[in-house]
């Protein structure tokens, strides 16, 4: 190992810490403060180790758990984009794919040659959401933030005045497409909450 890789691994490492500056708009479980991204992958890699056994025929667990490491890094440059922001439309914008996929480009390049693609293109399948392992992930990544604001009162679905019709379209189906055990298990404990207030 020679020290040119050392730098290149340590760049991309030392660059990767800016990901506990970015703040998401979901609160921590006692709604202190809002989630930085850095412990959301860090959640989300350990919902993955916990809940392998709601995985799919097909999904590789371990493959996920690199996944949820890595899918938020872009967010060093881009910023969180809340999921109800913008009635919804702005977390998926096409403008917002192609910054995100910028941002891959620099944080995968700063690593050598021969690691540097094969982490981006974990990242890439993440975001396509096709494969068996990227809608497992990706379910995880949907259901944490849902029982984060559940914990806190409602964190950021006051915030967007979120309705229950909303959720399940912008969450729900997504979240049940790769764990339906998990999302009627959830639903069962924060439907309640909307239909408290009406929404």
């Amino acid at each position: 190992m020679t020290e040119p890789r050392l730098a290149q691994q340590f760049a991309f490492l030392l660059e990767a810490e800016k990901l506990k500056s970015v703040t998401r708009a979901t609160p921590i479980a006692d709604n202190s403060r809002r989630e930085n991204s850095a412990e959301h992958s860090w959640t989300l890699a350990l919902y993955a180790l916990v809940l392998a056994d709601q995985a799919a025929p097909g999904v590789d667990v371990n493959r996920a758990i690199r996944m949820l490491l890595l899918h938020d890094l872009v967010e060093i440059d881009v910023g969180d984009v809340p999921i109800h922001s913008g009635n919804g439309a702005a977390h998926d914008a096409p403008a917002v794919q192609a910054a995100e996929a910028a941002a891959a480009g620099r944080l995968f390049g700063l690593l050598p040659a021969d690691l540097g693609p094969e982490l981006r293109a974990i990242w890439t399948e993440f975001e396509a959401n096709e494969t068996p392992t990227a809608v497992f992930a990706k379910s995880l990544d949907r259901v944490q933030p849902v029982l984060l604001n559940h914990l806190g009162g409602g964190g950021s679905w006051l915030e967007y005045d979120v309705t229950w019709p909303q959720l399940e379209t912008r969450v729900g189906g997504k979240v049940a497409r790769g764990l339906p055990r998990v999302w009627d298990w959830v639903e069962a404990k924060i439907r309640p909450w909307f239909e408290g207030r009406g929404r």
